[in-house]
């Protein structure tokens, strides 16, 4: 079984038990035995002062972009870092007097969309130049350390969702992405970072013997976070991206979808490790909520050969290709940037839904970003942790 940075941690604390403590965690936060590390910490005397948490909340109670208040009390002060404004996004530094070390330890899963990682980079901006060391509890990335998919992000549409310089499957750890955005920011950050044990890059979540705790409400198993990096991208379309129902991200669909047709036309398109299935599913909640629609399950046959970002493009294409007229690229759906289409906030470029539109050769706009990942993974490999 792999030993994540929290395990690493625990068996020799003595180097910060006289630190003033803050945790950014939430309920993944676990040791092997599945014991919260903020409980464990306390319980071998260390001083825990405030525990950040961040989207959804300490205990993931939230759905997604839903501002969290009080939460849960763990016997310490718990600050949420997802409030009702951008503001509440980077710790204040009223939060951070009387603390000298923050410990980030929150499993990720491997989508620059995912606002985890994000939270930690706004961290380490907040902290830059103050005598605070941060330090990154490593933890896997589900869908391994070699595959690199989709476009850099594009500076301009930097929000929330896209916050550090990388691709949207970026196949780095927190702790390596940590030491990439310090280096990218020039940060006065004293950064240290408690790398694994028995990881290796090669590896996907179900062959590290960790069990896996949902990171947030619809991220229940690996298979939703293999499809993530993709199908998050319908969360800018109205197409439900499966929300309301118990596999989020593998379904999809809008009212005026036909299945058959919808899969016949992604088939065309001889992506390798996935199946298009044709359905039709009742969402509870979120777009088309008690409805009936059709649509697609996305399915995973080949995990190496499977790359999720570009079926999710394909899809919006075939849409667009089958229904011009119905299918929308909207606007808003991110509470604190609503003046950029969503899908290019996702995409981290404008260039994308552009070719979609416009009626490109699919072929071509699924080409059109692969300089961008060999570039990136020769560059990456500079801040790797862990060999193949």
């Amino acid at each position: 079984m792999v030993a994540t940075g929290l395990d690493i941690l625990l068996r020799n604390t003595d180097s910060i038990r006289n630190r003033n403590i803050g945790l950014i965690v939430n309920q993944t936060s676990v040791t092997p035995d599945l014991k919260y590390s903020w409980n464990v910490l306390k319980e071998k005397g260390l001083h825990i002062q405030k525990i950040f948490s961040p989207e959804h909340g300490l205990f993931a109670t939230e759905q997604d972009q839903i501002a969290v208040g009080e939460q849960p009390e763990p016997g310490c002060n718990v600050i949420s870092l997802y409030g009702d404004s951008a503001s509440t996004l980077i710790p204040d530094k009223t939060v951070l007097e009387n603390l000298d070390l923050l410990l980030f330890d929150i499993q990720d899963v491997g989508s620059r969309y995912y606002t985890y990682i994000n939270t930690l980079a706004l961290c380490m901006d907040a902290v830059s130049g103050r005598d605070i060391e941060i330090m990154v509890l490593d933890r896997p990335n589900p869908l391994g350390g070699t595959i690199v998919e989709g476009p850099l992000l594009d500076p301009v549409f930097g929000s929330f969702v896209g916050v550090l310089p990388v691709p949207v499957r970026h196949g780095m750890t927190a702790g390596e992405l940590a030491l990439l955005y310090h280096d990218f920011k020039r940060l006065d950050v004293n950064l240290n970072v408690i790398t694994m044990k028995g990881w290796q890059r090669s590896m996907l979540f179900h062959e590290t013997g960790l069990p896996w705790i949902p990171p947030s409400p619809n991220m229940p198993t690996f298979a939703t976070a293999e499809v993530y990096p993709g199908m998050c991208l319908f969360e800018g379309l109205n197409v439900s991206e499966g929300r309301g129902t118990t596999t989020p991200f593998q379904l999809s669909g809008a009212p005026f979808i036909k299945p058959y047709d919808l899969a016949e036309r992604c088939a065309s398109y001889q992506l390798e490790g996935v199946l298009f299935r044709p359905v039709w599913f009742k969402p509870t909640f979120h777009k088309f909520c008690g409805a009936v629609i059709g649509g697609i399950w996305l399915q995973v046959t080949d995990h190496s050969r499977f790359r999720s970002f570009a079926s999710g493009v394909a899809m919006t294409a075939a849409l667009h290709e089958l229904y011009p007229e119905q299918l929308q690229f909207l606007r808003g759906v991110y509470e604190f940037n609503d003046t950029i289409p969503a899908f290019d906030l996702l995409a981290g470029n404008c260039s994308i839904r552009t070719a979609i539109m416009n009626d490109c050769n699919t072929s071509d706009i699924l080409a059109s970003w692969e300089h961008e990942e060999s570039e990136f993974s020769d560059r990456k490999s500079a801040f790797h942790l862990y060999e193949l």
